[in-house]
């Protein structure tokens, strides 16, 4: 893809992410790895729903030096740091959804999103929180690069969520389902929800993603 195409396609996948209502305004941030050590950043400021070309920031993954186009997100150091430490992601996508962001911001959270197969299927049984530290400051970022090591979502405390993924499709289809998830969390009220049993999750494993713990 030329570079051109490359902007085209981060600015399509950006606003089917607004379109979901993933996000509003400039509440959320997305990556995009294009190459080993380059990846495309929403820039400062920029709103995921409507954002232009013009507002897509190109970063070397390794230090994260900026390269091309406006400055990077504030919370650029995460995404780059999740990219460096994982070679499996290509794509990081901060969101706000209507739903997950109440239970981010819940005095008491739940400890098991595993309400329905999606979860376990296509996010991981385990979603970690993140405790709450200001957007874009460095603690946030090596939490969050610290969480998303192993798991694929993380929970931030009174601020929002994180996803990645291999691509796109993976990256949307997880803060999907994750805000789904919470949805049926918060209709249901406390203590008024089922979740699957570890014995569930295993079977899930085993018979149609084809691996087992065990």
């Amino acid at each position: 893809m030329t570079r051109e195409e490359q902007l085209q396609r981060f600015m399509e996948e950006a606003h089917r992410a607004g379109n979901e209502r993933l996000m509003l305004c400039s509440s959320g941030n997305l990556s995009w790895r294009i190459d080993e050590d380059t990846a495309l950043i929403s820039g400062t400021g920029s709103w995921l729903p409507c954002i232009t070309k013009d507002q897509i920031a190109v970063c070397r993954i390794s230090d994260g030096t900026p390269l091309e186009g406006p400055k990077p997100s504030m919370e650029s150091t995460f995404h780059l740091g999740i990219m460096r430490n994982r070679k499996d992601v290509n794509v990081v996508l901060h969101f706000q959804s209507e739903y997950a962001t109440v239970v981010s911001c819940m005095k008491n959270k739940p400890s098991d999103f595993n309400v329905t197969a999606e979860i376990p299927c296509h996010i991981g049984s385990e979603i970690p929180t993140v405790p709450y530290y200001r957007p874009g400051s460095k603690e946030l970022a090596k939490a969050i690069t610290e969480a998303l090591a192993n798991q694929n979502c993380a929970l931030m405390s009174k601020h929002g969520q994180v996803v990645c993924g291999k691509d796109f499709n993976d990256a949307f289809q997880k803060a999907v389902f994750f805000e789904m998830a919470c949805r049926i969390i918060i209709l249901a009220g406390k203590d008024n929800y089922l979740t699957l049993s570890n014995d569930e999750i295993e079977d899930l494993n085993t018979y149609i993603l084809g691996k087992s713990s065990k």
